[in-house]
């Protein structure tokens, strides 16, 4: 776990969670899915909880008190979570081969390629590029088959 300084998360009880009704935890539970996956504002690398709160009409101690009892994470987290899944699609879409990890990480909304790599390894305990690589050995592209003159007139 020290290769990309990630520390093990301990469990702490905060008393703002109880005073987030459970109706009102799942009515903002929903909201927060179908703004931060839906509208896939997990991309937009300035999306803080701050401004989601300010979209929900609420602050951001009911917002972390959602995220942390409904997805068992903290904001950070759950937003990297969804640019991962993302980021693990692109990596090994053959249309995105040539793609630098530093263009993949800001396509996901990553402000930079070391935070990318950290999220990515914590997640999937490997790299981005150790999991394209990893990929591409079990799933070799095939290459375009050629065809004949004659396959090429008879297709016209």
């Amino acid at each position: 776990m020290a290769k990309y300084n990630i520390t093990e998360k301990r469990e702490k009880e905060a008393a703002y969670r109880s005073l987030v009704s459970p109706r009102l935890m799942d009515e903002m539970k929903e909201k927060i899915l179908n703004i931060i996956v839906m509208q896939k504002k997990y991309k937009d690398k300035d999306y803080s909880a701050k401004k989601l709160a300010e979209d929900l009409g609420t602050n951001t101690r009911y917002v972390s008190a959602v995220v942390n009892v409904k997805f068992h994470m903290n904001y950070a987290s759950f937003v990297n979570k969804y640019r991962i899944e993302e980021a693990m699609s692109i990596l090994v879409d053959k249309r995105y081969l040539d793609l630098r990890m530093e263009e993949v990480s800001d396509m996901v909304g990553f402000a930079n390629r070391q935070s990318f790599y950290a999220s990515f390894y914590k997640i999937m305990k490997m790299t981005p590029r150790e999991y394209r690589q990893q990929h591409l050995q079990q799933h070799p592209l095939q290459p375009a088959k050629k065809t004949s003159k004659k396959q090429q007139e008879a297709a016209k």
